[in-house]
């Protein structure tokens, strides 16, 4: 990968990901987990579908994601299909370990794609 957001990634272990509020339009940053796969950055939101930063995406795709101070704007795609999201739930078991993941994500019913190019 060539671009400096995918390098920037690479053995972090969370990034800043920026949302537009549903109801405010303001900016709203969290640290969050995420797995990377090709040129994708895949988010699962900890409490699911509930999650506000994820209902604000779903209204306002457009995301921020940063990292060590290099940034991307990107479309984030929420995704539905429980294949999808169960394919990336095991990288995220993979990558922070199953233990951990369990006792932190108690809903994963959702992920969201972001295309890093």
């Amino acid at each position: 990968m060539t671009n400096a957001i995918g390098d920037a990634l690479d053995g972090v272990q969370e990034v800043e990901l920026t949302v537009t509020g549903r109801r405010t339009g303001r900016q709203i940053t969290h640290p969050v987990w995420f797995v990377q796969e090709d040129d994708n950055v895949f988010l699962v939101p900890v409490t699911g579908s509930d999650s506000q930063w994820y209902k604000n995406v779903k209204q306002t795709p457009m995301v921020q994601l940063a990292v060590d101070g290099t940034a991307l704007s990107s479309s984030a795609t929420p995704i539905t299909e429980a294949d999808r999201v169960d394919h990336v739930v095991a990288m995220f078991r993979d990558k922070y370990g199953a233990d951990q993941f369990a006792s932190l994500y108690p809903k994963h019913d959702v992920a969201v794609q972001v295309p890093l190019g």
